[in-house]
């Protein structure tokens, strides 16, 4: 296959909503042997492991753990931005440069960025590759089940000093006792409170200089989906738009108010943002689930502004199923229980933020027609997701 037809350089915008990006469509076995080498060379030679959420939240983790272990800064010098795309709930539309040689990391302090489906895969790496005696944090990521990543967080354990979890997702009583019962340090926060940096800095015995108070707060108002504070969808925008190592470097050295540099590269770039988002809010549709109205549409944007349109025209809660098949699930005062609608569908969250990947794609036949109908499928399977909680929320009703 031409180079050229999974390429997002020349891609018309019409077609670039639709369609994933390049990573999509590279084999999961490249995927992980490009993953695999740059762990090794990220762990090589350091003295604690940071497994993380690659969103500004769990980068933001990341920074504060570099200040507290006195790690060094290398700042990216700004005519050498990267333009290294990585977004929490579409990870698997962008990639790395597979040809890439990756290079071992000046830190002390590895960043192993990972999903939630792939949490397991950069435990496991940490077994393999970490020197004895490894500090190792998880930030930002909460599994469903511990058995999804019971042996690769004991191969860990194994080589650690010691495991502290910092996280603020909804936990399951089960998953959190069997992560404690192991000997993980966990720490969950209150998820309609806190994000998991707050969670990072109050855990941890430093004396942090008020920037980092800052900016988990402005990093916690995006999280929350508060937006009181103009700078947080700067962080939030960066994070998915920049390296994860260039990100967290840049808010250890300027914090939550972002250099110039940084500033101009954002409106470069919300150019094309704003028109996805444009494309992906004229495909709205709205369905009467109950007594909630749930706004339902399709494309590759950011899910957050979407999502904020659909509230405006009336959504109680919102749906924005990617071309990736994973799809966002954003609530509001009146519908928090996003969390339990991705639960039935092969995800997790917030209750006012949760995100899923529904197990319906067996060949890439499903995935063409997927493009083709704009996620008709997925948005139906979520629609009945939604049809079950909010059944069972007036069933609790009827029965009180």
């Amino acid at each position: 296959m031409h180079d050229e037809l999974i390429s997002d350089d020349e891609l018309p915008l019409a077609r670039k909503s639709v369609l994933p990006g390049t990573g999509f469509f590279l084999p999961d076995s490249l995927e992980d042997d490009l993953e695999d080498e740059q762990a090794k060379a990220a762990l090589e030679g350091t003295e604690v492991a940071v497994v993380a959420d690659p969103d500004a939240d769990g980068l933001a983790c990341v920074a504060l753990l570099r200040e507290a272990y006195d790690d060094v800064r290398n700042v990216p010098d700004p005519e050498e931005l990267t333009g290294d795309e990585t977004d929490a709930d579409d990870a698997d539309d962008e990639t790395p440069d597979p040809l890439e040689e990756p290079e071992p990391t000046p830190h002390r302090v590895a960043l192993l960025p990972a999903s939630p489906h792939d949490l397991e895969d950069q435990l496991e790496r940490v077994g393999e590759h970490a020197d004895e005696g490894i500090d190792v944090y998880i930030c930002d990521l909460c599994p469903d089940r511990y058995e999804y990543v019971e042996e690769e967080l004991e191969a860990a354990l194994e080589v650690a000093d010691r495991v502290a979890w910092y996280d603020h997702h909804q936990w399951g009583d089960d998953v959190a006792a069997a992560v404690r019962e192991a000997g993980v340090d966990l720490v969950v926060g209150d998820s309609e409170e806190e994000c998991s940096a707050d969670v990072v800095y109050r855990s941890l015995e430093y004396d942090f200089d008020p920037t980092y108070e800052d900016l988990a707060a402005v990093t916690r108002d995006h999280d929350l989906w508060l937006r009181e504070d103009p700078r947080s969808d700067d962080l939030a925008d960066y994070a998915y738009w920049t390296g994860p190592e260039e990100y967290v470097e840049v808010v250890r050295e300027y914090g939550a108010d972002l250099p110039e540099w940084v500033e101009a590269y954002l409106a470069e770039k919300r150019v094309e943002k704003e028109a996805l988002i444009d494309r992906a809010v004229s495909r709205a549709e709205f369905r009467e689930i109950g007594d909630y109205t749930v706004g339902v549409t399709y494309g590759r944007c950011s899910q957050n502004e979407v999502a904020e349109a659909m509230r405006e025209q009336g959504a109680d809660a919102s749906v924005v199923v990617k071309p990736a098949g994973s799809a966002s699930i954003r609530g509001t005062d009146a519908f928090d229980r996003c969390h339990e609608v991705a639960g039935r569908v092969n995800g997790g969250g917030h209750p006012k933020a949760a995100g899923c990947k529904p197990d319906i794609y067996d060949d890439m036949l499903d995935y063409a027609h997927h493009w083709t109908s704009r996620g008709a499928v997925t948005k139906q399977v979520i629609l009945d997701a939604f049809r079950a909680v909010v059944d069972g929320e007036a069933t609790e009703d009827e029965t009180s």
